[in-house]
C-alpha cells in the first residue's frame, strides 16, 4: 500500500466516524458547554494571588489579632470561591460526561447496525451466486 492510499484509507475512517457523530445534539449542547468554560475561566482568572497578601508584617498587640483575623477571613473567602469553581467544574464536566455518554450509545447503535448490514449483504451475496450457478448447473 502507498503513503496515498494509506492517507485515503485513514480520511475514509474518520469521514466514518464523523458521520456517526450526532452533530444536532453536539450543536444544541455547546453554548451551555461553552457558557459553563466561560464563568469557570472568568472565575479562575479573577483571583491570583498578590505576593503582598502572602506575608503581612505582624505588630504586637491588638493590631497583629485584627491582621490575622482580617487574612483569616481572607483564606474563608478564597476557600468559598474555590469551593464555588469547584462546583462550576464539576457541573462542566457532568454535561460533558452526558453528552460522551451519549455519544457512546450512538456509536453502539451504529456498530450493531453495521454488523448486521454487513451479515445480510453476506446473506445476500450467498443468494445472488446461488441465483447465477443455478442456470450453469440446471
Amino acid at each position: 500500500m502507498t503513503f496515498s492510499s494509506k492517507g485515503l484509507l485513514m480520511a475514509i475512517g474518520w469521514m466514518t466516524v464523523l458521520k456517526m457523530v450526532p452533530w444536532t445534539d453536539v450543536i444544541s449542547n455547546a453554548p451551555v458547554i461553552a457558557d459553563g468554560a466561560k464563568k469557570l475561566w472568568n472565575a479562575v482568572a479573577r483571583k491570583s494571588p498578590s505576593a503582598t497578601d502572602a506575608q503581612p508584617a505582624l505588630s504586637p498587640g491588638a493590631d497583629a489579632v485584627a491582621t490575622l483575623q482580617a487574612r483569616l477571613a481572607a483564606v474563608e473567602a478564597t476557600a468559598l470561591d474555590l469551593h464555588q469553581q469547584m462546583l462550576a467544574s464539576s457541573e462542566l464536566i457532568k454535561a460533558l460526561a452526558d453528552q460522551n455518554a451519549q455519544l457512546i450509545r450512538r456509536a453502539e447503535v451504529h456498530r450493531v447496525r453495521l454488523v448486521r448490514l454487513a451479515w445480510a449483504t453476506v446473506v445476500l451475496a450467498i443468494v445472488v451466486m446461488a441465483n447465477l450457478a443455478l442456470p450453469l448447473v440446471g
